[in-house]
């Protein structure tokens, strides 16, 4: 085994030199770095926060029925309408069990149902348009009545009484009778378009007289409320 001295020695003058000693070597100190560890415990706990969250938040998603695709108001809903999505809902939003999707096939949308949503229960209906109350009545549109954007299913309007062709603007307040759209037909030859219209049953009269006489102007109302 090789020693880390070198024997002594004497030199020319007679004396003896002291042995050679190998330097010693010191290493390193490493050097602590408090601000990498208080991290590292940091990750770990904001790690252990995140995993239990996840755990929660999947524990409280429930199935309920979505819309697998867009439905406009008064269809009839089908197996292809309707699909079950694993959702958080809020307590206060309502919803229908994902084993109540069955019997929902064949009922009729109470409202314009989109893609991505969760069915609540107020938005479908055993029968279509009209309801109890209700009348339906058809009001033809020719192209010049007819909004630019179009009608669809489930838009709300403001039927409102015009004067005679030529005669003077009314003075006063016109009368105005609310509807929604129930079904929209395809226009005919000369661009007139059919609307089937449910309005309020008294309103019905009042409603199908504007049709006849063609005395009426369409005032769309803002979307998104319910009927």
């Amino acid at each position: 085994m090789t020693t880390g001295t070198t024997p002594a020695s004497t030199a020319a003058n007679g004396r003896t030199t002291a042995p050679l000693r190998a330097p010693v070597l010191i290493p390193p100190r490493a050097r602590r770095r408090p601000g990498l560890m208080v991290a590292g415990i940091v990750l770990a706990v904001v790690g252990a926060l995140g995993a239990a969250w996840l755990v929660a938040s999947a524990s409280d998603r429930t199935a309920v029925v979505v819309l697998a695709r867009d439905v406009p108001y008064g269809a009839t809903l089908t197996e292809q309408d309707l699909t079950v999505g694993d959702v958080a809902l809020d307590p206060t939003i309502e919803s229908i069990p994902a084993e109540q999707l069955e019997g929902l096939v064949g009922q009729v949308a109470g409202a314009t149902l989109v893609t991505g949503s969760v069915l609540a229960p107020a938005q479908v209906q055993p029968a279509g348009p009209p309801l109890a109350g209700e009348v339906l009545v058809p009001l033809p549109l020719d192209p010049a009545r007819m909004p630019a954007g179009g009608l669809t299913a489930g838009d709300r309007l403001l039927v409102v009484d015009t004067p005679a062709a030529q005669a003077e603007p009314p003075k006063d307040t016109p009368v105005t009778l609310e509807a929604s759209v129930a079904r929209v037909g395809a226009p005919d030859l000369n661009g007139v378009v059919v609307v089937d219209l449910v309005a309020a049953a008294e309103d019905g009269p009042a409603l199908a007289a504007r049709a006849a006489t063609g005395r009426f102007a369409l005032v769309i109302l803002p979307t998104g409320e319910e009927r």
